[in-house]
């Protein structure tokens, strides 16, 4: 197995934060890790905001996740299990992820049902004459 990448602090950019928080999953992922006292397994977030989660998109989530430098993974026999830089990112960024976090928060409370994203309209199909 390849080893897993982890931005140093000092490699960790305000964009690439931005970009990883910018997918609704990826946010309630991050949410949930910040939040919890212990590691959390990938397998726990198979079901987000009442969605099923295909592995591979999970993956690839966590992927996102932890190159922009919010988690910090470690596999565990077959498992990987994964715990928030919140901490280390605060020094760097004071007070960043907080008002991300309260921000979708805000933004959740006011639109309950887009989940804190604002659903799109689906594009019209273009008609060959």
């Amino acid at each position: 197995m390849r080893p897993l990448f982890h931005p140093s602090i000092e490699d960790i950019t305000v964009e690439a934060i931005l970009h990883a928080l910018s997918d609704p999953v990826r946010v309630a992922i991050y949410a949930e890790i910040m939040g919890s006292d212990c590691p959390q397994s990938c397998s726990n977030f198979l079901q987000v905001s009442e969605k099923h989660i295909p592995k591979s998109t999970l993956s690839q989530h966590f992927k996102i996740l932890r190159e922009a430098g919010l988690i910090r993974g470690e596999r565990r026999g077959v498992e990987m299990h994964n715990v928030s830089r919140c901490a280390e990112i605060d020094k760097r960024f004071p007070g960043l992820i907080a008002a991300i976090i309260n921000a979708l928060r805000i933004q959740s409370e006011g639109n309950p049902q887009a989940g804190g994203a604002a659903k799109r309209k689906p594009a019209k199909a273009k008609r060959k004459l």
